[in-house]
């Protein structure tokens, strides 16, 4: 049997002018600010209105360790978003924007997949409504008034040795990581060394994904800590007057992005802070708005539940007094097998002891969700190769590990597919036993954050990190910032820090590489292992095959 490919599927698509996609959450056309006919933002002024609303239930959308197999997380999102409301529930889709950088390296468009997509796919996973370029200027806004300052006298007395605000792009550009600037003479100011991070790992991304409006955004924006003087004392992005002309830059950003299904129904694509190196969610102001209007809100979080799920928790729930009723865990037969220890190409064969051998994974993610007080429902994200008594070994582990597995086939039959999995997702979380608590207290000391985190999600033996990076700790934690949680920067292959370790790994530790204080997002970021927060494009970068057909269609981004 043939199949269509995900972009034949999206040009297909019957999609609805947006306004009536609004109507169906009650959004008057007027509070919708169209971006041509499938796309629109929501209005400040709606999004307040509604905030005296009950909330509806909220559903998490995590995965297992990616792996080369694929596990289809965005792909079930939007499939069990569809199949609910197929079951009556009036359910939005909350997910990321995507980011150029990997859609132009290794990874390809971020949109769902198969007959579970949102559409317009190109659209999202290019320029979209420009908000990624905007969060890329107001980032560059203040690194040139920094220098700037610098320039002009340097009032501030910043010590061009501690300039910590490095400079952002929205690409993966290894080139970029450590430069020097200012270099050419007197004219152009003082030289010291710089470096760039993608745009998704800026400050400013994860402000704007955690800022409930604009006078919050500016007050976080106004907080960040962009440098140091000579006596070590902080100097804030208030300090250079910057977070006023940031915000401005920023206003339309704020506003949340309706677009649809397949199947026409609402899904709001907002943010899109990577899951291994920033808190990788969707914004607040999406989730919070769609949760009034809503009766499900399907949200997902990035990477595996080790890295998207755990941030969930503890920083994006923690900073927006959220509460997950059910989580749905991604897996797939193929990423067992792979787990298991068989090369990709042999996935296609039936083999029952490797998806056994590699189920490990799958439980450890299990155990982790429920530490955080929130019942699991396994989605085993079905293939065509997937045989019995593949599926059959899956159900059995889950149900060893007191869950309940269910296959669910999205990707080819749309709502219809998922309908069996959105039937038990309702039935656990209108059970009411969600009872979900962050893994760890404010009060914690940041360095025993990080162990709690190491030794309970990744089961490590120990954290490691020199005097310098403790000496780092507690120096934030008398300047008043010990209460912060923390956001592990590490790859996301692996338990460990080292992706090639697959399954379930025990007597690891967790290296610590370096620290970053970010103030006005509200959390510190410990940068593991090899990750890198300017990722770099593959031997063979998918851009080499993305072009215009000659009908003036893209091929080659999906």
């Amino acid at each position: 049997m043939s199949y269509k490919s995900d972009i034949e599927i999206a040009r297909e698509a019957n999609k609805k002018p947006i306004q009536e996609i609004g109507a169906k959450l009650g959004i008057p056309s007027d509070h919708l600010l169209p971006y041509g006919h499938d796309k629109a933002k929501v209005s400040q002024d709606y999004i307040t209105s509604v905030q005296g609303n009950k909330n509806g239930k909220l559903v998490l959308v995590t995965a297992i360790n990616p792996t080369p197999a694929g596990e289809g997380k965005t792909t079930t999102t939007v499939g069990l978003g569809d199949g609910l409301n197929r079951i009556g529930k009036k359910a939005t889709v909350c997910i990321r924007e995507a980011s150029l950088g990997p859609n132009f390296g290794m990874k390809g468009g971020a949109a769902g997949g198969g007959y579970a997509q949102v559409v317009p796919m190109e659209d999202m996973n290019l320029h979209f409504t420009g908000d990624f370029h905007a969060i890329t200027s107001a980032h560059s806004l203040l690194s040139a008034m920094i220098d700037n300052h610098i320039y002009w006298g340097n009032e501030e007395d910043i010590d061009v040795r501690r300039v910590v605000w490095r400079r952002v792009v929205d690409m993966n550009d290894r080139a970029l990581r450590q430069i020097n600037v200012s270099l050419g003479g007197v004219a152009n100011g003082f030289p010291r060394e710089g470096g760039f991070d993608i745009t998704v790992a800026s400050e400013v991304m994860a402000i704007l994904c955690l800022s409930l409006n604009l006078k919050d955004l500016e007050k976080r924006l106004g907080d960040m800590i962009v440098a140091y003087r000579r006596d070590r004392t902080p100097v804030f992005c208030r300090d250079i007057k910057a977070q006023g002309a940031m915000t401005v830059l920023l206003k339309d950003a704020m506003q949340p992005n309706l677009v649809q299904t397949l199947e026409n129904n609402p899904a709001f694509v907002h943010g899109g802070p990577f899951a291994n190196i920033a808190h990788g969610c969707n914004s607040v102001i999406a989730t919070t708005t769609a949760l009034k209007v809503s009766d499900y809100v399907v949200t997902e979080a990035g990477f595996g539940a080790d890295l998207g799920a755990e941030k969930f928790m503890n920083i994006k729930c923690r900073k927006a007094g959220l509460a997950p009723d059910c989580v749905v865990l991604v897996a797939t037969v193929r990423a067992m097998k792979m787990n298991g220890g068989v090369a990709k190409a042999d996935l296609g064969a039936e083999n029952v002891d490797a998806v056994k051998a590699g189920c490990p994974n799958l439980g450890r993610h299990i155990e982790n969700i429920k530490s955080f007080g929130v019942p699991v429902v396994v989605a085993i994200n079905h293939f065509v190769t997937d045989t019995e008594a593949e599926v059959e070994a899956v159900k059995q582990y889950v149900a060893s590990h007191g869950a309940e597995a269910v296959l669910s086939r999205h990707w080819e039959l749309g709502s219809e597919g998922s309908e069996p999995l959105a039937r038990k997702v309702v039935e656990v979380a209108e059970a009411g036993n969600a009872n979900f608590a962050p893994l760890y207290a404010d009060e914690m000391p940041l360095f025993q954050k990080m162990e709690t985190i190491a030794k309970r999600i990744y089961r490590a033996d120990a954290v490691l990190a020199d005097k310098k990076i403790r000496d780092q700790l507690k120096a934030w934690e008398e300047q008043g910032y010990g209460h912060l949680p923390i956001c592990m920067a590490k790859t996301q292959y692996s338990f460990t820090t080292d992706p090639s370790v697959r399954g379930a790994p025990t007597g690891h530790s967790v290296p610590v590489r370096e620290v970053r204080l970010s103030a006005g997002a509200g959390f510190i970021v410990a940068v593991c292992g090899e990750i890198m927060t300017m990722p770099g494009l593959p031997s063979r970068p998918a851009a080499e095959n993305i072009h215009l057909n000659d009908g003036g269609q893209i091929e080659g981004l999906f």
